[in-house]
C-alpha cells in the first residue's frame, strides 16, 4: 500500500503510529502546570513516509521508462510522429549517440541506435573482431573504409546468398571480411552508380592490406640474443 503525504496522517492515526493524548475531559482534576507531553513518530511511521515519498519520486521516470519500452516494442511502421519525438527527447543514450555526429560513433552505438529507433538492425550481422575492426577505422579517422564495414553489414541481410564476381554467388554471411574476399565478392554485390561503395571498398582493402603487411613486418622482427 503506498501512503501519500496528504493521507499519512489518517493513516498514521488508524495506525496507532503517535500516542494518543487524553481529552480535556479526561484530564479533569489534574495539574494546570504547562503540558511539555512530546509527541514522537514510530519507526514504522517513519518507514511508510519515506516508502510514500520514494514513490511519488520515482513515479514520473517510471512513466517514461514504461512508455520508452512500448515505443521501442513498436515497429518504424506503427509509431507515430509524436512516438519518435519522446524516443529521441527521453532516452539519454540516443540524445549522446546523436550529439556525436555522424563517422564518429561506434559500432555498438550504431547498433543500439537501430533497434532503438526501430531501423534495420544491420550491426548485428558483424562478428565482436569486425565490429573492433569498424570502430579501429572510426577512431583512425578512416571514414571510407568504415562506410565499407557498414555496406558488408547491409549486404548480409539479404541471407546466404549474394552476387559476386561475374555472375557467381556467395554466402555473404560465412564469408570474412579481408582484402580479397572484399574484392572477390562483396564488393560485387552492391551497384552504384556515382562509384562511392567502390571507393569505400578500395579504402578498406589499401587499410586491410597494410595492417597485413605491417603484422607480418612484426612477427619476422627476432629479439636480440
Amino acid at each position: 500500500m503506498i501512503i501519500t503525504p496528504s493521507a499519512f496522517a489518517a493513516y498514521a492515526a488508524a495506525h496507532n503510529f503517535f500516542p494518543q493524548r487524553q481529552s480535556a475531559a479526561g484530564q479533569a482534576g489534574a495539574s494546570t502546570a504547562p503540558d511539555n507531553t512530546r509527541v514522537t513518530i514510530s519507526q514504522a511511521a517513519r518507514e511508510a513516509l519515506a516508502t510514500a515519498q520514494a514513490a511519488m519520486a520515482a513515479e514520473p521516470q517510471n512513466a517514461i521508462e514504461a512508455r520508452l519500452a512500448k515505443i521501442k516494442a513498436t515497429s518504424a511502421m506503427e509509431r507515430t510522429a509524436d512516438d519518435t519525438n519522446f524516443l529521441w527527447e527521453n532516452d539519454k543514450r540516443l540524445a549522446e549517440i546523436r550529439a556525436k555526429g555522424d563517422g564518429k560513433l561506434t559500432a555498438d552505438e550504431i547498433d543500439y541506435m537501430q533497434k532503438a529507433g526501430g531501423f534495420v538492425n544491420t550491426m548485428q550481422n558483424l562478428s565482436a573482431e569486425e565490429k573492433a575492426l569498424y570502430d579501429e577505422l572510426v577512431a583512425k579517422g578512416e571514414t571510407e573504409a568504415a562506410g565499407a564495414i557498414t555496406a558488408i553489414a547491409l549486404i548480409r541481410t539479404m541471407g546466404h546468398t549474394a552476387g559476386g564476381v561475374e555472375g557467381t554467388t556467395y554466402d555473404p554471411i560465412n564469408t570474412t571480411i579481408t582484402a580479397e574476399n572484399i574484392l572477390k565478392f562483396f564488393k560485387h554485390s552492391i551497384v552504384d552508380p556515382t562509384g562511392k561503395s567502390d571507393g569505400q571498398f578500395q579504402a578498406l582493402v589499401r587499410y586491410l592490406q597494410a595492417r597485413e603487411t605491417e603484422t607480418a613486418g612484426q612477427e619476422e622482427v627476432k629479439p636480440r640474443g
